[in-house]
């Protein structure tokens, strides 16, 4: 009976760690820094050695640096604040738009004693990151964003009307009304629809991130990110014109942003590197914590960028329910870069030399002009209707169109163009990597011209 008990607890305390709450560690030290543009934002910070700042996402706050701040503190200073209107930092009225928020990261650097970071950002982070390094070039060391977009940047309009991102417009008195005493429920939404395992975040970990968002005037300042969206917008395209040059490194979830992540940092940055992490949704150091510390340490220490995948015997046996396309447009390499166009990686990287398999849900109503991919590639259509043709100008007039189960071809180098019509369609394309895609006439290419 004892031995029975003693299990019986083992396995229950067990099972209570696997839920704790996320937290940094208990070594770090505390502090409130009062930023010029009306703010005190809480900051914590530990460790020895180059400075690297963390910056969070929306639902989250800077606790859910946990899994990269303890392996970074053996030889790296770590400093993770939590955003304006965020955590235990305060709730103004306004100075939610990215541009203010950089200065508040500013006044936290030098308020610490530093001067030049590396800076690491997820989510909204993201934005307040690139607005960091875009008002503060030479204090940036290197950059790393992960599965987020930029107002006003790339696809910015696409992915901002896109359903699936229907809280990007959902903020207001209202709103807070609606949501008031109703956080988790928001917030789950917001966690359960870009997951790619819906376990993840824990039980533990969202209520502990509710509760945080429940505090008096949380939900205000939360909605405030969202609605300075317009003002980002305006202020990135200013920022824009002069391209960041430190090394950046562009990280997307699989089931997520994916590449899309760098074909939006490539419209603002030189020096890009691409990493995407398999398996995951938008919340990677939820649902592939190793990994990710992994990639991210790999580009912090100036080592290989992106760990190798753990080695598989290749089998794969899909079926079309088991197809993750990612919640938002990544037009990756091997597509034509049309904002919307959804890929996923099957088999292989198109990036790299060898045999890869993507599939590509291409909207309704999406004309392609005339582009070529330098590899040769086979095509086969699964859904929908697909009209394509071949030269070097889009010509209804040489269209087919191709129905489910159609196969057809893009030899190397052969420019060709398509449309859909009133449904959207699927294609499977198999090439020989890596691949790139070329526009016959460069005013035509969406990756340049998409404002």
């Amino acid at each position: 009976m004892i031995r029975n008990f003693l299990i019986v607890s083992v396995f229950a305390l067990a099972a209570a760690a696997s839920q704790a709450q996320p937290s940094l560690p208990a070594s770090f030290q505390s502090r409130t820094i009062h930023s010029p543009e009306g703010a005190d934002i809480f900051v914590r910070w530990g460790g020895k050695g180059p400075v690297v700042v963390l910056l969070h996402g929306y639902a989250e706050n800077s606790d859910s640096w946990a899994p990269l701040a303890a392996d970074l503190m053996q030889d790296h200073t770590v400093v993770v604040p939590d955003l304006r209107g965020i955590g235990r930092s305060s709730k103004p009225a306004s100075g939610y738009d990215k541009k203010t928020q950089a200065k508040d990261i500013r006044a936290v650097v030098t308020g610490l004693g530093y001067d030049k970071t590396v800076v690491v950002a997820h989510d909204i982070g993201n934005m307040v990151a690139y607005a960091y390094a875009a008002s503060y070039p030479e204090k940036v060391e290197k950059l790393v964003v992960m599965d987020a977009p930029i107002p006003g940047i790339g696809p910015w309009n696409e992915i901002r009307l896109n359903p699936g991102v229907w809280h990007f417009n959902f903020h207001g008195p209202d709103a807070e009304r609606l949501v008031a005493g109703r956080e988790r429920i928001y917030l789950d939404r917001i966690w359960n629809d870009f997951t790619a395992d819906p376990s993840k975040p824990d039980e533990a970990t969202r209520n502990f991130y509710a509760a945080t968002y429940a505090q008096p005037g949380g939900m205000r300042a939360g909605f405030a990110q969202f609605t300075a969206f317009t003002q980002d917008a305006a202020d990135n395209k200013v920022f824009e014109q002069v391209k960041l040059t430190m090394p950046v490194l562009a990280v997307g979830g699989e089931k997520s942003f994916g590449a899309l992540q760098a074909v939006i940092m490539r419209s603002v940055a030189t020096d890009v590197t691409e990493a995407v992490v398999p398996g995951s949704g938008h919340w990677l150091l939820e649902e592939r914590p190793e990994y990710t510390v992994k990639l991210l340490r790999g580009f912090i220490d100036g080592k290989q960028a992106a760990p190798k995948p753990t080695a598989n015997t290749g089998e794969e046996r899909l079926t079309p329910s088991e197809y993750k396309f990612p919640q938002v447009g990544n037009p990756g390499t091997g597509s034509s870069g049309v904002g919307g166009i959804q890929t996923i990686v099957l088999k292989g990287n198109p990036d790299q030399e060898g045999l890869y398999t993507i599939m590509l849900r291409v909207p309704a109503h999406t004309r392609i002009a005339a582009h070529s991919h330098q590899d040769d590639r086979v095509a086969t259509v699964i859904s929908g209707t697909w009209h394509i043709g071949y030269g070097n100008n889009f010509q209804e007039a040489a269209l087919k169109s191709l129905p489910p189960g159609s196969f057809y071809t893009e030899p190397p180098g052969r420019a060709h163009f398509a449309d859909t019509g009133d449904e959207p369609v699927v294609v499977q394309i198999t090439g020989f990597g890596p691949s790139s895609t070329v526009y016959v006439d460069p005013t035509q290419d969406p990756r340049k011209t998409i404002k």
